[in-house]
């Protein structure tokens, strides 16, 4: 998302590092780009830790291309704001054009040359479109808060770290009021997204130490 502020810290890179050695040698296995997300709460770190996973595979000689979550919402940010205050029951994956992305990672998978996806410009809250050329991309990062529920997926990474414990990241990064409306939306994500470490087979805690799953 055009506009978007990623503080890539020493604890991303960190996590990056012991997750790539840890996946290596699937990625060098597949027969096929290998496609992983990078889900969690609001202000835990999905962002930094996928452009830190990206950055590692690609020092490592592997071509990596990160999606964001936040270009595929239905609405610009500004917008989606006014839809939630006008509706709180609109905060949820329903918000997001998961099916897009999916067809996305496909794509990536099959090997496609180059994906139109959605680019969102949060100054002026609009949606435009961009191409982009995918070949030679050997891992494909989708990161975002549902981006568990995707399906063309291979790994699924899971920070998890509540809306509390993210409070300074999302102050530093400046994209939202600190008020009860948005405390509001939180709770609620926190309640849908809570449970999808369940379906993670790499989790993050709260100081960003690495759990790999069976």
């Amino acid at each position: 998302m055009k506009g978007d502020i990623i503080i890539v810290e020493e604890h991303h890179r960190a996590a990056a590092h012991e997750i790539v050695d840890a996946i290596m040698e699937r990625i060098s296995d597949s027969p096929r780009p290998v496609t992983i997300c990078v889900s969690g709460e609001s202000g835990s770190g999905k962002s930094e830790t996928g452009t830190a996973i990206a950055e590692e595979l690609e020092s490592r000689g592997l071509h990596a291309f990160l999606f964001h979550q936040d270009d595929y919402f239905i609405l610009p940010p500004k917008s989606n704001d006014a839809k939630r205050r006008k509706d709180i029951s609109w905060v949820g994956p329903q918000e997001v054009r998961l099916d897009l992305l999916d067809s996305h990672l496909s794509q990536g998978r099959a090997r496609a040359a180059i994906i139109t996806k959605p680019l969102i410009d949060y100054e002026t809250d609009s949606v435009e479109e961009e191409a982009v050329p995918i070949t030679g991309v050997q891992v494909f990062i989708a990161e975002g808060t549902y981006t568990s529920l995707l399906n063309e997926l291979d790994l699924r990474v899971f920070i998890n770290r509540n809306r509390l414990e993210t409070m300074e990241s999302r102050r530093r990064r400046g994209r939202e009021k600190i008020e009860p409306f948005i405390e509001e939306v939180l709770e609620i994500e926190h309640r849908i997204i809570a449970p999808h470490k369940d379906r993670a087979d790499i989790v993050l805690d709260r100081d960003y130490k690495v759990e790999f799953r069976p």
